[in-house]
């Protein structure tokens, strides 16, 4: 990790980490020499952050807290947010990117954890350990073999093959499942598994059927009424994904009808904020049915690995502007230079503005040490290196470009 200096004191820079973030990320930033760290243990509401923001330098969230657009105007101070887990879907990329602040997530820290669980929920419910379960708890015996079976020679459907859904691909295997999946790129399968045609013809063919897509339009309610009868009868579901990819309401109808045997959600299209709140949904109180409360990557294991991932992105980005694995602006990443001082400057992608940062400079010659520029569709991000006597004023200058979004020195 670089002990680079900023330009801008470590002793004031404020860092705001909230929902119980990994210890391990508050050690690492203490270890880069900030000091000056707020941290609280659940979500905010965007009228409690808008208040907690105004002179937050780096924000760090987990998947509750969202940050809006209103939440961004108000953090005039903040260059960049950290997600500690795998979606981004709660910020407002758009808005970030306008304002020039980066965002930054761990899309594959927790891969293993949701993975594990995964296989561990297709084995409670083929097993229909859930009901088995709940008799024992009430004092039933209920020894039974009927409609339990085993992993091995059944067809697992993975929809989504992506970082999560090909680890699933892999370990199914090893119990001697068959493993076919439907993406909607295509993707190179691992080991024995086998590319569906269509999800009709996933449906059609799975025992077990397991989501791992993001959250868009194009998924949301991918599985529903028609969906769910495409599947095998006495298939099971399993959604460790985004709330808005199933139907509950239709799940609910497949399984009390006896279509689906039985179903494990860890996600739902409504949430509680924390720990203790009410919680409802449709399919409660349902046979051979596994309910969790979001947890598919919550590991010691996986937290520290995001902890670790997410506070080395967010102290690269902010001691020598290295941007890769960003959602909001372009990906650069530079080694330091001797000699120089280096200035980020993020503007709108408009012709003309590399053009006239090099004619501003120039005309009060400044030299330029190095220079790089990436853009995007909306956002352009310049790392210049320049002389050191006269970074400055180089700043000052980069400042009054028309299209300017944000300028820092870092060192």
């Amino acid at each position: 990790m670089s002990t680079q200096t900023t330009s801008y004191p470590k002793e004031k820079i404020k860092w705001l980490l909230l929902e119980n973030i990994s210890e391990k990320a508050v050690q690492l930033i203490h270890s880069n020499g900030y000091h000056h760290i707020k941290k609280i243990s659940g979500a905010l509401s965007e009228e409690e952050l808008i208040h907690e923001i105004k002179d937050v330098h780096l924000l760090g969230i987990r998947s509750k807290t969202q940050v809006t657009e209103r939440v961004l105007k108000a953090a005039s101070k903040l260059q960049a947010i950290g997600c500690f887990c795998i979606g981004v879907n709660q910020v407002d990329l758009k808005a970030a990117s306008e304002a020039g602040i980066a965002v930054f997530n761990a899309p594959y820290s927790n891969t293993r954890s949701v993975a594990e669980l995964v296989i561990g929920a297709a084995i409670m419910l083929i097993r229909r350990i859930p009901d088995k379960n709940k008799a024992a708890h009430d004092g039933i015996w209920m020894k039974d073999a009927k409609g339990s079976y085993e992993l091995r020679g059944k067809t697992l459907g993975i929809i989504g093959y992506g970082n999560i859904g090909s680890q699933v691909s892999v370990l199914s295997e090893a119990l001697g499942m068959k493993v076919r999946f439907y993406d909607i790129e295509n993707k190179l399968p691992l080991g024995n598994a086998i590319a569906a045609k269509n999800l009709k013809d996933l449906l059609q063919h799975a025992d077990i059927v397991t989501l791992h897509v993001p959250e868009n339009a194009t998924t949301k309610n991918l599985i529903n009424k028609t969906s769910l009868k495409n599947m095998k009868p006495r298939a099971i579901l399993i959604n460790y994904a985004r709330g808005h990819v199933v139907d509950l309401e239709a799940l609910k109808k497949a399984i009390l009808e006896k279509h689906i045997s039985g179903a494990a959600i860890d996600v739902f299209p409504v949430e509680p904020e924390k720990n203790g709140d009410h919680f409802s949904t449709p399919i409660q109180d349902l046979p051979n049915v596994l309910l969790t409360p979001h947890i598919g990557g919550s590991t010691e294991e996986a937290q520290e690995n995001i902890g670790e991932d997410v506070g080395i992105k967010l102290v690269q980005y902010l001691e020598r502007g290295i941007s890769y694995g960003c959602h909001s602006i372009p990906a650069i990443g530079l080694p330091p230079v001797e000699g120089a001082h280096r200035i980020l400057h993020i503007h709108k992608n408009v012709p003309g503005v590399l053009g006239a940062i090099n004619t501003q400079l120039s005309k009060h010659k400044i030299n330029i040490v190095g220079q790089y520029l990436k853009t995007n569709d909306e956002i352009g991000y310049v790392v210049l290196d320049v002389d050191k006597k006269l970074s400055k004023k180089a700043l000052e200058l980069l400042k009054e470009i028309k299209q300017t979004i944000k300028v820092r020195m870092l060192y």
